[in-house]
């Protein structure tokens, strides 16, 4: 069983990245009672360090247009 944050707290891991804008850090937090995707990124100015933040709803990818999927109201697929 993975571990299940407790509402308004979230973790952050160092992220193999493969590309330069790829973020530094991943994880998630949750928000509520909602889980989201956590990313930071290492940046650096005159005045210092400082990690910016992205937040966003989980990664879900889109299904392959198949005949399975793709019918109309009357179920006929075109």
């Amino acid at each position: 069983m993975s571990y299940e944050h407790k509402p308004n707290t979230g973790t952050l891991f160092p992220n193999n990245k493969k590309a330069d804008n790829h973020p530094d850090y991943k994880g998630k937090i949750k928000v509520g009672e909602v889980e989201y995707e956590l990313a930071g990124w290492v940046k650096k100015t005159d005045k210092g360090q400082f990690l910016s933040l992205k937040l966003s709803e989980p990664f879900q990818p889109t299904p392959q247009n198949t005949s399975e999927n793709i019918a109309d109201s009357t179920g006929i697929p075109f």
